[in-house]
């Protein structure tokens, strides 16, 4: 496994993109272009990762293919076509979305149409159009769970692999965001055990954060450093070395550089504690 996040400096080369990962001590990245990159730029950086030992784990395609406005949807579509180009140009692990929302409130939010049998035939359509249009050789396809849409649990998500039923079609892991009950919060080593015995064929990249319960009569969950929350990162890390592949770790949603590195400390502690090397 490889454990990578944002980078904070100013970017303006390959050579300083690469200078960067090492001053954090990351061996894998997330895209440094964007699909509008030309091939010299993207060839050179892919190039400079390759000669640093770097992975380039994921290009998000952050947006909604399941809005009820067309052309939303339309635009939505159109982005992860061009995300999942771009990954394959610069041989990226993959390119990742949320499956979106049927809300109108927030692109990825809740709404009550979310865990419908209707809206998962809608995202195995909506993803079999997004990896037959580019028909990948290098990268593939993923989509981050949410508690709140399809893929909500491991099961949900080997169901939709089924149903995609596309070589192009992988799991990004994020098990914080499959934890939408106490009891998966108390006992959340065993969903990761669940989602390794279930996915870990398919796993191409995770994210890493953590996770608190708040002590109000209704339920609240927050996102936090990793550490500073109830994810079980001895059970996470032992589950991902176990599948003997280097997949990428991303840190995410941290306010400053600062954060990362103290998360990216912690993960290192609990890896070196378990004998395994990022």
């Amino acid at each position: 496994m490889r454990l990578g996040g944002p980078l904070f400096e100013l970017i303006d080369s390959p050579d300083a993109w690469v200078q960067a990962l090492r001053n954090n001590g990351y061996r894998a990245a997330r895209c440094p272009v964007e699909p509008d990159a030309d091939d010299q730029t993207v060839r050179a950086y892919e190039v400079a990762a390759k000669n640093a030992d770097i992975v380039i784990a994921e290009v998000g395609a952050w947006s909604n293919p399941l809005s009820s406005d067309r052309d939303t949807r339309a635009q939505a579509i159109e982005k992860c076509i061009r995300g999942l180009e771009l990954a394959d140009r610069i041989g990226a692990i993959c390119c990742v979305n949320t499956a979106g929302s049927r809300g109108t409130f927030s692109w990825y939010g809740p709404d009550r149409a979310n865990l419908t049998e209707e809206t998962f035939e809608m995202i195995v359509e909506t993803t079999r159009k997004i990896i037959d249009a580019v028909r990948s050789k290098r990268s593939v396809f993923t989509l981050e769970p949410m508690p709140w849409i399809f893929p909500d649990s491991p099961a949900s998500y080997l169901r939709l692999i089924q149903a995609i039923d596309r070589r192009g079609f992988g799991v990004h892991l994020d098990p914080v965001n499959m934890i939408n009950s106490p009891a998966l919060f108390f006992d959340n080593a065993a969903l990761l055990r669940e989602c390794f015995h279930l996915l870990g064929d398919h796993i191409r990249c995770c994210h890493a954060k953590d996770i608190t319960l708040g002590e109000g009569v209704s339920v609240q969950f927050d996102e936090v450093r990793p550490g500073m929350g109830a994810l079980d990162y001895p059970t996470f890390v032992r589950e991902l070395h176990k599948l003997n592949r280097d997949i990428p770790v991303m840190l995410e949603h941290l306010p400053n550089a600062e954060e990362y590195r103290l998360g990216a400390e912690y993960i290192r502690s609990i890896a070196s504690g378990e004998a395994i090397s990022l």
